[in-house]
């Protein structure tokens, strides 16, 4: 039992130092993920820490964020650019607008889960600057996005990723 958990632990850790990560979360198609120094521009993945805030140590304690190595003890999350500097972006009862295109799943939800109350974010008409990113799911009502925490600042991201071995969207509706 021991030499299959060192065997096990040697082959994962090997998978991590070659730059190869694994996504669980129904954010972006759950699969293996290869981190890239590519640019950083709309409908690419990226891996990501979010800023130490209040808003995100409540995700934590709720669940929707995990414990990490980001700063304040935040873990790592992976999500899709849907907007980068000069974007705007507008919210609708129907969802997230970017230049007038409706956002696939964009629709916040008022509760989570444990019918507990989501933030929301709820741009008028908002041009992204420079240093501004919309990160968003396109396949999960469930997700915890700029929906509910805004724009974040490009510094947030530690790698742009690219899909090595995916399963299929999960497109699942809320519970």
């Amino acid at each position: 039992m021991k030499a299959l958990l060192l065997i096990s632990v040697a082959v994962f850790g090997g998978l991590y130092a070659a730059g190869l990560r694994v996504n669980t979360s129904p954010s972006i198609p759950v699969g293996v993920y290869r981190l890239t120094d590519e640019a950083i521009t709309r409908g690419r993945y990226v891996l990501l820490c979010p800023p130490d805030t209040p808003l995100f140590q409540e995700a934590k304690r709720r669940g929707y964020v995990p414990a990490g190595f980001c700063p304040g003890n935040l873990g790592y999350l992976m999500k899709q650019v849907a907007a980068t500097a000069g974007d705007v972006v507008s919210h609708t009862p129907e969802g997230l607008n970017v230049n007038g295109v409706l956002l696939p799943a964009s629709r916040e939800l008022p509760f989570d889960g444990a019918q507990r109350p989501l933030p929301h974010w709820e741009p008028s008409h908002y041009p992204l600057k420079d240093d501004e990113l919309l990160l968003m799911t396109d396949q999960s009502a469930l997700s915890f996005d700029a929906r509910y925490f805004g724009v974040l600042r490009q510094q947030q991201v530690r790698h742009v990723i690219t899909p090595v071995l995916v399963w299929r969207k999960t497109n699942e509706a809320p519970s």
